[in-house]
């Protein structure tokens, strides 16, 4: 009879192991690209419904509750006019009616299209180093960009600011 503990493992099965120093196999490309592509196709998805359903016309989204409420501007309102006139081709217009979500689209695109590139190389998510994500300074002046950018929104001087 055959002592299966002799038998080499598949790398792929739960459990595997590897002689000391060898690196696993990557990941098939469809697993890798999943996650991406995924992430794409819901946010196509939506921009498709925007574009078709013109959120500037009343009864089509619900109001922002802070503006319906207290009559000051979010960070986020007039995002989704800015998405309906990035999807008919109106840079302009889009600017006009949230320059900083607009601003996060395109930065979205460009952290989503590393995202891609690095899972058709099979290169890891992040190198070790950062494993943690963004340092804590990022985060709270990407904080102190949102809440100067709401201030500004709601006083007289930045009114060019409000959708």
């Amino acid at each position: 009879m055959r002592d299966h503990a002799s038998r080499p493992r598949d790398p792929g099965a739960p459990g595997a192991t590897l002689p000391a120093g060898q690196p696993l196999p990557p990941e098939p490309l469809a697993h890798r690209l999943a996650a991406p592509l995924g992430v794409a196709a819901a946010l196509a998805a939506a921009a498709v419904y925007i574009a078709a359903v013109d959120p500037n016309e009343p009864g089509h989204y619900p109001a922002c509750p802070l503006l319906r409420h207290t009559g000051l501007y979010c960070p986020g309102c007039g995002g989704l006019r800015g998405v309906h006139a990035l999807a008919h081709g109106d840079l302009a217009t889009a600017l006009g009616a949230n320059a900083l979500a607009v601003a996060g689209y395109a930065a979205f695109a460009v952290f989503w299209a590393g995202w891609l590139v690095r899972a058709l190389r099979a290169a890891p998510a992040a190198p070790a180093a950062s494993a943690r994500g963004p340092r804590p300074g990022l985060w709270w002046a990407l904080g102190g960009l949102v809440l100067l950018f709401t201030v500004v929104r709601n006083l007289p001087f930045g009114s060019a600011l409000i959708p």
